[in-house]
């Protein structure tokens, strides 16, 4: 388990404090939520203004009680809660009832998770299987509440997103140590078992699964894990377009938040594998509320619009994106995760401490800028495929249409060919008729030069006739020149130039 942050300049680093046992920490964790939630149902509705980011509320929780605060069997606790308002809107807007929330929380005892990163923070599950409630570290219980207003604009325009939903924030003062909480969604549901989980960064330095995470029932596998036990996860063409088009849309989000060292929360479930179901959980999730857009297949389906289509009874699938591995069919869940760490000086340094050792493009930490983009190249290029047509189907389709276009080729030319042979024998004939035929003439101007000699005489008519039969004779082609003989002699003032007409 962690260890918690201490905040500066009080008495809680004396060494007389003992810190909370895990039983008296989630008591205090439900006692605590419950508390701030039934509280601020006596406040009315209201647009979130600036100030309700950064407000933060306190109550002290005395083991006897007050006359504001119930009696309880753990050590006395202060209760810090943060942008209590802003919080409400965003629980609002994914359709969590305050009475469901409390439900969810405090009906039933927290389950701890095992932490399988290399932070030191705990996480406990709700018992319906909807909710994670982890701890974070004073820096990044800051960072969260700065990014509010920008996570706040970004959930208006887009609820659907793969990015972490938040609930709540919370403090808990107990035994002279501070202790963190954020409240999220939960991308893993328990009441389907997930034959693989992987934490991927699109990273490759140190980037396989320790020992110790091995021996594990349930491992974690980190990227070089990846790429040797599974050769992608494939998509129809349309599931794949939204899923990264989705991932594409969040990472440029926290790209702009300067936010980086993220990782992408992968859960694979093989339906041919195994039918089982998880232990717990099964019948309850079904029954309990449902959260909007908070299922794999919810976050990248549609651009926002609200349109959720209501829960199956009988649905099994409980949200997961269908894929292909091979002959396996799978169920994918997924969503990004530990966006909570900004690119500040001693990720920084960090990452020019490793580059010295190493190469500096393959560590984790790195500019939000780079670090967005061979996220998303890893994981389109690597990790998701598109599943393409079959190539047998697609050649035969391709032959027909070949074969089909070559028949109609020859359609098409045949009565051309036809037609040329027919003018080709017609102009054979031209060679042995006379040069008065005029069966099917093609009409042409003829020279200037010519219409003067005719006008002169008709005896040059007759020697320009005799001329042209000649030439014709000599030459490659076929003309036929036909003159009338009746052409007016001389021309008179003011008639339109004489034509005369050659017949090819």
């Amino acid at each position: 388990m962690a260890t918690t942050t201490t905040e500066s300049g009080g008495t809680s680093g004396s060494k007389d404090y003992k810190k909370p046992t895990a039983a008296a920490l989630k008591g205090a964790i439900q006692l605590g939520i419950g508390y701030a939630v039934g509280n601020l149902t006596s406040k009315p509705d209201r647009d979130v203004l600036m100030q309700d980011f950064y407000m933060v509320e306190s109550v002290f929780l005395p083991s006897e009680g007050s006359n504001m605060t119930p009696a309880h069997h753990f050590p006395d606790f202060r209760l810090k809660t943060y942008a209590p308002l802003a919080f409400r809107y965003f629980r609002e807007l994914f359709g969590i009832k305050a009475d469901d929330y409390l439900y969810s929380i405090c009906n039933e005892p927290l389950i701890e998770l095992s932490n399988p990163g290399a932070s030191s923070s705990w996480f406990y599950l709700t018992s319906d299987d909807e909710f994670i409630i982890k701890t974070v570290q004073h820096k990044e219980a800051e960072f969260l509440q700065k990014l509010l207003p920008g996570y706040y604009m970004n959930l208006n325009q887009n609820p659907r997103t793969l990015l972490p939903k938040f609930y709540g924030l919370y403090c808990i003062q107990c035994a002279g140590v501070n202790i963190r909480l954020v409240v999220m969604n939960n991308v893993l549901p328990r009441a389907l078992k997930m034959h693989y989980k992987y934490d991927l960064k699109g990273s490759t330095y140190k980037r396989h699964a320790s020992r110790k995470e091995r021996a594990k029932s349930s491992p974690t596998f980190k990227d070089l894990d990846f790429q040797e036990m599974l050769e992608g996860l494939h998509f129809d063409g349309d599931t794949y377009s939204a899923l990264m088009k989705t991932l594409q849309r969040d990472c440029r989000v926290l790209e702009s938040f300067k936010i980086m060292d993220y990782s992408l929360l992968l859960g694979v479930h093989v339906l041919d594998k195994s039918l089982e179901r998880g232990a717990r959980g099964d019948s309850k999730r079904l029954n309990s509320q449902r959260v909007l857009y908070s299922t794999a297949l919810e976050s990248i389906q549609g651009e926002g619009d609200g349109k959720v289509a209501e829960p199956v009874a009988d649905d099994d699938t409980m949200g997961g994106i269908p894929a292909k591995h091979k002959d396996e069919k799978l169920l994918i869940f997924l969503g990004i995760i530990d966006i909570l760490q900004s690119y500040r000086l001693i990720k920084k340094m960090e990452h020019s401490w490793k580059a010295l050792v190493h190469d500096g493009d393959t560590v984790s930490v790195h500019r939000p800028g780079f670090y967005a983009d061979r996220f998303l190249n890893f994981m389109g290029g690597t990790v998701f495929k598109k599943i393409h047509p079959l190539r047998g189907a697609s050649s035969k389709r391709k032959r027909s249409s070949i074969h089909a276009m070559r028949s109609a080729s020859q359609e098409v030319l045949s009565p051309q060919k036809e037609e040329k042979d027919e003018r080709k024998a017609q102009s054979m004939e031209c060679l042995d008729r006379p040069l008065s035929s005029s069966k099917h003439p093609d009409l042409v101007t003829l020279p200037k030069s010519i219409k003067q000699a005719v006008s002169f005489s008709s005896s040059a008519l007759q020697t320009i006739k005799k001329d042209l039969e000649e030439h014709l004779e000599n030459s490659a082609s076929c003309m036929t020149v036909a003159l009338d003989d009746t052409v007016p002699f001389p021309p008179t003032q003011g008639s339109p130039d004489s034509v005369h007409d050659v017949y090819l």
